[in-house]
C-alpha cells in the first residue's frame, strides 16, 4: 500500500485542490425567431419556438 513519505505543504495541496471547484460558464445562442439569448438545444422562453417551430404558444 502506497503510504506518502513526506507531509504534503498548504501551498502544495491548496495549488491542486485550486480548479476542482471552478464551473464552466453555460453556452448561450441566440434564437432565431426573436433574437434572445437561449440556452442551446431548448426551446425560448420569450418566444417558444424550437428549430423554427412553434412548441410552446406565448401571447405576445
Amino acid at each position: 500500500m502506497a503510504v506518502p513519505k513526506r507531509k504534503v505543504s498548504k501551498a502544495r495541496r491548496d495549488k491542486r485542490r485550486s480548479n476542482v471547484w471552478k464551473l464552466d460558464m453555460p453556452a448561450f445562442s441566440k434564437c432565431t425567431q426573436c433574437g434572445e439569448l437561449k440556452a442551446p438545444h431548448k426551446v425560448c422562453g420569450n418566444c417558444g419556438y424550437y428549430k423554427g417551430v412553434e412548441v410552446i404558444k406565448k401571447e405576445a
